[in-house]
């Protein structure tokens, strides 16, 4: 299966519906679940006023639009930034696959829409090494990294991840550190000051993220830990793939797989971090994971140990699936 996207050819947007369909055909017998604890940012009151009462249909429609529109943005984006040897459809394949691996992942969730933001955050974290007007590119990046935590707050790690990367693609100017910050205030300086003027500076205090450390599950089982382990596996795969052929990569490209990998280091631990995270949360590590492990499925030549990964995690996601089914 994995050779039909190992090329890049515009049939592989119809294998990735077909294998989106797969992936979550539990959507045929049971329910969308909309995930909207309006304690999580903006997102989850916009879902639980009009999003939640819509059709299922309706439902399934927006789930798997969103899913395919990340998958294939990102696919694109690391295509065109040149991070692999061959252009191909491997990241979108593994994206799709790994909203399968858990039923939290297979949510409309708050989590679920930032990855939109976290991926277009991506992509200017990744253009900024070359940028002529770096400083309008880094204050529009702290603004959608402002506008996405203000959305859902567990992506409050956006902040570090942002100041990270640019220590990483440029050299140390004040100025520049200061500009981002600004970009990343100036969404919470508009949201206080609606507040204020509406006399209701309490309701600010919903915005602000509450760090609370905890386990993301009441009471794991095996399957989770097999699908964790699986996880591991493909990124342990990705990464080691990825360092044997980094010796052929441009300084460029190795600081954009810098960004990525810092990318997974902070957004695997927010589950544990925010007040009543759980693994819907953990949604977010999609982005970086599905980047990582593509190596794992495009550099090999031959197709025996992708094969070997495929047939791994298609294993998970039936599991998922029949677990889904059953409730």
């Amino acid at each position: 299966m994995v050779f039909l996207f190992r090329d890049k050819a515009i049939s592989n947007i119809f294998f990735l519906l077909l294998l989106i369909l797969a992936v979550h055909f539990h959507f045929f017998i049971t329910p969308v679940v909309v995930d909207a604890n309006v304690n999580d940012g903006l997102f989850s009151i916009v879902f639980s006023k009009f999003i939640a009462p819509l059709n299922q249909s309706v439902l399934v429609g927006i789930y798997l639009l969103i899913v395919l529109a990340q998958a294939i943005r990102l696919n694109i984006a690391l295509n065109n930034f040149k991070m692999f040897q061959n252009q191909h459809y491997t990241v979108a394949m593994c994206y799709v696959m790994l909203t399968g691996f858990f039923q939290e992942w297979s949510n409309i969730s708050s989590a679920l829409l930032a990855n939109s933001l976290i991926i277009w955050i991506f992509l200017k974290l990744a253009t900024l090494s070359n940028n002529p007007t770096p400083k309008t590119l880094l204050f529009n990046t702290g603004f959608i990294s402002g506008i996405t935590i203000i959305g859902y707050q567990p992506t409050f790690s956006l902040i570090i991840i942002t100041f990270f990367a640019l220590a990483i693609v440029r050299p140390f100017k004040i100025a520049e550190w200061i500009i981002l910050l600004i970009g990343i205030i100036v969404p919470y300086y508009f949201l206080g000051s609606y507040f204020y003027l509406t006399d209701n500076i309490v309701g600010f205090k919903k915005f602000v993220p509450w760090f609370q450390p905890h386990l993301p599950v009441n009471k794991s089982t095996i399957f989770i830990w097999i699908a964790l382990a699986s996880l591991v596996v493909l990124i342990v795969s990705g990464f080691i793939y990825n360092q044997q052929n980094a010796n052929r990569m441009v300084i460029q490209i190795r600081k954009s797989w810098a960004v990525m990998f810092i990318l997974l280091v902070l957004m695997l631990p927010i589950p544990f971090l925010y007040h009543k995270a759980t693994m819907v949360s953990a949604v977010l590590s999609i982005v970086p994971i599905a980047a990582i492990a593509a190596n794992a499925f495009s550099y090999p030549k031959k197709l025996l140990y992708p094969n070997l990964l495929f047939w791994l995690s298609a294993a998970v996601i039936i599991y998922n699936n029949w677990l889904l089914v059953k409730k």
